[in-house]
């Protein structure tokens, strides 16, 4: 995800919140590194001496644990985070163990890493939250190679995404009611970048102007019309 895409998206800063981190494989410690550009609160926890050692830089409480057991997981102190990510995706059982003591213990939100459909429908029943980094990767790609107008995208869920999209030339010098983005195509403008930099105050009679960059919730099914109405008025 770009780095506008993400300061875009990303939540205001609470105080009040902790988080934890177990397992820093690829996928968790690039989010502890993110964690703490963010300037939150965070737990690690790993058998890795190295790799725990390393994020001792960024955060005071990085535990190394000798095994991901129930006992080691409650003393490693990850009891008293408000939300803890499981990224033991490439551990089937670690993952959904980890993931059922951690609900067990009580914490208020528990989201884990899933490799495959599978793993995840299990960690689903157990009762967490559960994200899929690969597919998500693969279908940002996808959508990128299908439209060169996308810049960046966001799944929320299975009905709804958000993209940030260069403005389509067809759209230039029209207004963002006479647009049809959200009648035709069901999409909803909830910003516009530009050189005077980005705003969700937007009139709908506002003109839109070359070199706009669009953020744009809706189905994936209405931005690929919007994509095909492109290609066809650019023809």
């Amino acid at each position: 995800m770009g780095e506008n895409m993400l300061g875009f998206m990303k939540k205001k800063k609470e105080e009040t919140i902790s988080y934890g981190v177990i397992g820093l494989g690829k996928f968790g410690y690039t989010l502890a590194i993110q964690l703490a550009e963010y300037g939150y609160d965070f737990l690690v926890v790993d058998k890795d001496e190295n790799l725990v050692q390393d994020l001792r830089t960024v955060t005071e409480s990085a535990i190394v644990v000798d095994d991901y057991d129930k006992k080691s997981i409650k003393d490693s102190g990850v009891k008293n985070c408000d939300v803890v990510i499981v990224c033991l995706e490439e551990q089937l059982e670690k993952s959904l163990l980890v993931t059922l003591n951690l609900i067990n213990l009580g914490i208020k939100k528990v989201i884990s890493v899933a490799d495959t459909s599978e793993h995840g429908e299990i960690l689903e029943k157990i009762g967490a939250e559960v994200v899929y980094p690969k597919r998500d990767m693969a279908i940002r790609l996808a959508s990128r190679l299908r439209a060169n107008m996308v810049l960046d995208f966001v799944q929320l869920n299975e009905e709804i995404n958000i993209y940030k999209a260069s403005l389509p030339k067809p759209l230039v010098g029209q207004t963002v009611v006479g647009s049809g983005l959200r009648t035709k195509f069901e999409l909803n403008i909830i910003a516009i970048q530009n050189a005077a930099g980005v705003t969700d105050m937007i009139s709908p009679n506002y003109v839109f102007q070359e070199g706009d960059l669009l953020f744009l919730a809706g189905s994936r099914d209405g931005f690929k019309a919007l994509t095909e109405w492109v290609g066809l008025a650019g023809e």
